[in-house]
Parts: C-alpha cells; sequence; structure tokens
C-alpha cells in the first residue's frame, strides 16, 4: 500500500477529547490557520470565516448556552450531554477556531467542513491534539445567540457551521478503529 507524511497523518488523526490547560503557541495557531484558509472551495470562494476563541471565560459561557439549548432538543442522546453537569463541550480545549460561513454563497456547508478537516489534519501534523465540535452550535439558538454572533465579531450574512478544539493531548490517541467493508463500489 502506498505511504507517505499526508496518508500517515489523516491515518493517524483521532478526535482528542482530553487536553491540558496549556494554550497552543501562536506559531501552532497561525498554522493551523493557514491550512483552514486553503482548503478548497466551491468556485474559488472562499466564503468562510474562523473567529479564534482563546478566553476561557467566554468558552464556559459559550459551554453554558450549548448546554442549556440542547436541553430542549428531541435527541434523547444529546439532551442526556446536556444534562450532564460535568460535560464541557470543549473537552477543556484552550482554543476553539468557530467556522462560519456566507450563507448565500455555492455549496458553503460543504467549503466549511472542508476547512474545518484541514484544521484537524493541521493540528495532527504538528503534534496538536483537536476535535471536530458542533455542539456549540446550538449556542446560536439560544435566546443569547445574536448576542454571541455579535461579540464573535460574525460578519453579517455569516452563519456558524462548524468549530475545532484546539490543544495539547492529554494522553495519545488511540487505536483507530477497524474500517467497514464495503465500503467502495469500482465500476471500470
Amino acid at each position: 500500500m502506498m505511504a507517505n507524511e499526508t496518508l500517515k497523518i489523516i491515518k493517524q488523526r483521532r478526535s482528542i477529547r482530553s487536553f491540558t490547560e496549556e494554550q497552543i503557541k501562536e506559531e501552532e495557531l497561525q498554522a493551523v490557520l493557514e491550512a483552514g484558509l486553503y482548503a478548497p472551495s466551491a468556485g474559488n470562494q472562499q466564503a468562510w470565516h474562523f473567529t479564534v476563541i482563546q478566553s476561557k471565560e467566554l468558552l464556559d459561557r459559550l459551554n453554558f448556552a450549548a448546554k442549556e439549548a440542547a436541553k430542549q432538543l428531541d435527541n434523547e442522546h444529546v439532551r442526556k450531554m446536556a444534562n450532564n453537569e460535568k460535560f464541557n463541550i470543549f473537552y477543556g480545549a484552550p482554543t476553539l477556531v468557530l467556522v462560519s460561513g456566507l450563507e448565500q454563497a455555492m455549496l458553503i456547508e460543504a467549503d466549511c467542513a472542508a476547512a474545518t478537516q484541514n484544521l484537524l489534519l493541521a493540528a495532527e501534523s504538528i503534534g496538536l491534539g483537536a476535535c471536530w465540535i458542533n455542539f456549540v452550535l446550538f449556542a446560536f439558538h439560544s435566546p443569547d445567540g445574536s448576542a454571541f454572533r455579535k461579540e464573535l465579531e460574525i460578519p453579517e450574512g455569516y452563519k456558524p457551521y462548524s468549530s475545532a478544539a484546539l490543544g495539547y493531548k492529554k494522553a495519545a490517541a488511540g487505536r483507530a478503529p477497524d474500517r467497514k467493508p464495503n465500503a467502495v463500489t469500482y465500476i471500470r
């Protein structure tokens, strides 16, 4: 099987859910952000916006608002997570990169997903832990949603689509689960 550094990083990347409290270095943050900015986008629109949040106080408020909003959902699994007082939606990560997209842009959800994946892969490639976090989106559907958009300086016409929690791993990631069989069909 072919192998190179990129393929190795893709295979070893895992969602990290246990971080140290130490803030990541500025050069690490900039490297991860640059990778996100180089993601593909439909028609090369690059219609995304990244908001970096490193304020513990703001992360705590987002955590609380998201959990409060999630308590009202029909999804029993999500409600159970939201009602767990010990659950932190960011798993204690000291940095969050919120990925927003211009709502009127073509295929913006896919573009924001590609940017988020680039953030995650770049983090892994430089030894950071990362986790794709969508739970935070509930905060924008809370009574404080508009205030959060303003405080986070999300541009007019943009909507948060995903985020990546970043930090130093508390422990090594586990082994990757086996891939499901029969996920590829070949027509040659």
